[in-house]
Parts: C-alpha cells; sequence; structure tokens
C-alpha cells in the first residue's frame, strides 16, 4: 500500500460525498470517513488480537481488533476486508459476516490526530497461518472474547478506542 490510496468521504448517513488520500486525510481536522473492523476468529473460536506498529500514525503499540482498513472508491466491503486481510497479517479469510452495521466514532490520539469514521464492524474466519506485516503489526495474540473484555477493563489505556467501544457494543448485542 503506498500513500495514494484512497479513502471515501461520507456525510452523516454514511452516503459518499467525495474522496480523499488517506496518508492525508487523518490529521487534526479529520473528515468522516468510510472505515471497518474485523475480528478473526480461529477453530477454537479465539478472536485474534494485534498490536499496533510502533509506526502507525494514531494509537501506536496500543492493542486493538484484528485488523482495520478502508474501502476504496467503488471496492465492496467484503472485497475491502479481503485485500486488508491479506496485505495486513498474510493471511485469506472466509465468513465474512456483518457484527455491526452503524458503528460510528470519532477519538483523539494523544498526538492530536483524529479518527472520524463510519466504520462497520465484521468477524470473519482465518485460513492459514499469520504472517504479518511489520508496518501493521508488531505482536498478536489469539484470546477468549471473555478474557480480552476483562483486559480492557482491567487496562483500557493499552487498547484502541474503537475496540473498547466496539466489545461494549458486541456484548450488549449478545445480551440484548
Amino acid at each position: 500500500m503506498d500513500g495514494t490510496e484512497d479513502v471515501v468521504l461520507v456525510d452523516r448517513r454514511g452516503k459518499p460525498i467525495g474522496t480523499a488520500v488517506k496518508s492525508k486525510v487523518h490529521s487534526t481536522d479529520t473528515p468522516l470517513h468510510l472505515a471497518f473492523s474485523c475480528y478473526l476468529f480461529n477453530e477454537k473460536g479465539e478472536v485474534l488480537v494485534t498490536r499496533r506498529a510502533l509506526s502507525k500514525i494514531t494509537w501506536a503499540g496500543v492493542w486493538t481488533n484484528s485488523f482495520c482498513g478502508h474501502p476504496a472508491p467503488g471496492e465492496e466491503m467484503e472485497d475491502a476486508i479481503r485485500r486488508r486481510a491479506k496485505y495486513e497479517l498474510g493471511v485469506s479469510v472466509e465468513s465474512i459476516a456483518l457484527q455491526l452495521s452503524d458503528f460510528t466514532y470519532r477519538a483523539v490520539d494523544a498526538s492530536g490526530i483524529v479518527e472520524n469514521e463510519i466504520c462497520p464492524v465484521f468477524s470473519a474466519t482465518i485460513c492459514g497461518d499469520l504472517k504479518p506485516h511489520p508496518d501493521e503489526v508488531i505482536e498478536w495474540a489469539w484470546t477468549a472474547v471473555d478474557d480480552l473484555a476483562r483486559s480492557v477493563e482491567a487496562a483500557p489505556f493499552a487498547f484502541s478506542p474503537w475496540m473498547k467501544m466496539q466489545l461494549d457494543l458486541l456484548g450488549s448485542r449478545d445480551r440484548g
């Protein structure tokens, strides 16, 4: 992936209103844009969590969901998920399922960089062995979802803000 990758700018309803270069869109005044989060599961039912590379612009070194990304203009979300899984983790995925269709968040990193995304949340099953890209992931772990939730509750500063919010919503959905 290079610095010319485009993201889809959207209005509050999620309607596309333009595009912007990904490397320039994340700033202290980030416009609302389309993204996705994905949680990968293995055959034991464990979820993959990853630690963001220290070179990442936002939330460097924090633990987060399996992977995230942005669909390119005109790209189907499932195609974007497959593309990003291959790039970020070196794996193929199957059984992609939408978990939260209307997740939206805005968060400000300690550096002042803003994430401002309409970010549907998906789950998928991993196919193959992980070969993470070192510019994306520095550590990873498979864990039970309940253990992950306890870790986030005990040390919220160590996890991405979007994952903390997503786990709360996924947990309330599972209980309701």
